[in-house]
């Protein structure tokens, strides 16, 4: 049976990989327990000394400045259960693994923010427009760094077939450079049409590079997939591959999609280089994604985001000393009026940029605000948010899937039901299938599509992008898509604002752990 990204047949090179790092923290956790319980045993006061530990602990995660649910989790494990959960926070929770990597995106972020200066008059034409919306702009602009753009064009694709299409034809125009970036790639049909057109563009001179994560092309890549891309004159490299040594980092994975052509154009979206994500494959009923495309200045923000995992992810690696031949604005003159931003999110730093753009969103809606995404399993302060649109009179819709790809994760997504529903928030089902598209629009104005999921993996601990845009025809067609995806959902509003004490406790049970998934 075809399988999904979430739910894979594993090759064994990665899966093995996979197996000794697990092995290797759950070695160092026991080895810890082991010896608080050798310690405990010997001598009578270690107990005592233990509780207290786990207390000072409890005090210090409450003191750290995280989400208040990760915080309760962590409280939690270490206060119920300190011989397991004060060493598993100390080797997992602290995290302090990531010190080198937050100084190497560093680096490289100081060496692209020289290209990404804002341009006044296209910030002050959006505020002599709409200033509530250049307020969202502004958030991005000067706590990101991502400048906001005009002389762009945004196409919408509410069928990520379409968008592929789409992709594949501006690849075969590229004269340039080639960078795609992948949470995964799987090598059948969808990827052999697109390995063709890239043979065939490097063959004539262009520079192409592929990017993708390892975790996220298990079972999609085997182990010669970079050595024939190398003889196809395709770079490529994997972004933090799994080795068989604990390393943490592991847990922050690169969940970007991103394709930029010669710097004039680029394509982002939900959908991964994989059959599936075209029904191709059927795994789980119809799959709803989509997409867009940016074509004009707006793409130097694509290119500088693909620019910095490429350069940050491994010290060893030969990087690019100036990549201005990369981030020159190409002329070009577009059709629409609008303003378009760009946008990366990373868990190593403490800005979480994808929430942020969301709650902005709802906090600024006056008609309505809709959302589609696969996963739900959000945080107190996002919940709230919505609940409190929802009073004011917004219009809050949230669409989820109708048949899930993981199904105790599906679970957890209904736990967030109720909370909403009765504060006032809509939330359907897609029942033809599994809805992988992630996207907001509000008012026929503004709007948000890239890969940035309602859950904590997205929000908190994954490389993300997004595309924020204003007064584009593409928001209008999102608009559309939602509409025309309405009708063939299940609305369950009602069904979830009253249940069993039993089911509560469940779900209370399933909120507590959802920062874990």
């Amino acid at each position: 049976m075809s399988q999904t990204v979430e739910k894979k047949q594993d090759t064994r090179n990665a899966v093995f990989r996979v197996f000794l790092a697990a092995c290797a923290l759950a070695l160092q956790i026991w080895w810890l327990y082991a010896q608080i319980s050798k310690l405990t045993a010997h001598f009578s006061g270690a107990a005592p000394i233990v509780s207290g530990v786990s207390v000072l602990i409890a005090l210090i995660i409450y003191g750290r400045h995280m989400n208040a649910a990760m915080k309760l989790v962590w409280i939690f494990l270490v206060l119920a259960f300190p011989f397991f959960g004060v060493p598993f926070y100390v080797l997992v929770g602290l995290n302090t693994s990531t010190r080198h990597m937050r100084q190497r995106y560093e680096k490289i972020d100081r060496v692209l923010s020289r290209y990404m200066k804002q341009d006044p008059e296209v910030f002050l034409s959006l505020e002599r427009a709409d200033r509530q919306a250049a307020n969202q702009f502004r958030y991005l602009k000067d706590y990101c760094g991502f400048p906001a753009f005009r002389n762009t064009d945004v196409d919408y694709f509410d069928n990520a077939s379409d968008a592929f299409e789409a992709q594949l034809e501006e690849l075969r125009r590229a004269r340039e450079f080639i960078f795609m970036e992948y949470h995964a790639i799987e090598q059948k049909q969808a990827f052999s049409r697109l390995h063709a057109v890239l043979r065939e563009r490097a063959a004539a001179g262009v520079e192409v590079r592929i990017f993708y994560d390892e975790v996220g092309s298990m079972g999609f890549i085997d182990r010669d997939f970079i050595g024939r891309m190398k003889k196809d004159g395709i770079r490529c490299r994997v972004f933090n591959p799994v080795v068989p040594v604990l390393n943490l980092f592991m847990n922050n994975r690169d969940h970007r999609k991103i394709t930029v052509i010669d710097g004039k154009t680029a394509f982002t979206g939900g959908y991964n280089l994989a059959d599936e994500y075209f029904n191709i494959t059927h795994p789980y009923g119809h799959w709803l994604d989509t997409g867009v495309r940016i074509r004009g200045d707006a793409v130097r923000s694509m290119t500088a985001i693909f620019l910095e995992n490429w350069n940050a992810i491994r010290h060893d690696d030969t990087d690019d000393a100036d990549p201005s031949r990369y981030l020159a604005l190409r002329p070009y003159t577009s059709l629409e009026k609008g303003w378009c931003q760009p946008y990366a999110d990373s868990p190593l730093d403490e800005e979480h940029t994808g929430e942020n753009v969301y709650m902005n969103l709802v906090n600024s809606a006056e008609h309505y605000v809709w959302f589609i995404t696969p996963y739900l399993l959000i945080t107190d302060e996002m919940s709230r948010i919505l609940g409190l649109a929802a009073k004011r009179g917004v219009d809050v819709r949230i669409i989820t899937p109708g048949i899930p790809d993981k199904k105790f994760v599906y679970c957890a997504t209904r736990s967030y039901y109720a909370y909403l529903v009765r504060r006032g928030v809509r939330i359907f089902e897609y029942t033809p299938g599994f809805c992988h598209a992630k996207q907001a629009v509000s008012d026929d104005k503004i709007a948000v599509c890239g890969t940035i999921n309602l859950d904590y993996r997205s929000l908190y601990h994954h490389f993300e992008n997004g595309v924020l845009m204003y007064d584009f025809q593409a928001v209008r067609d999102m608009r559309h898509m939602f509409e025309d995806t309405f009708p063939v959902c299940r609305e369950v509003t009602e069904k979830y604002k009253k249940r069993p004490h039993a089911i509560r406790i469940g779900h209370g049970l399933l909120r507590l752990i959802s920062p874990m998934l």
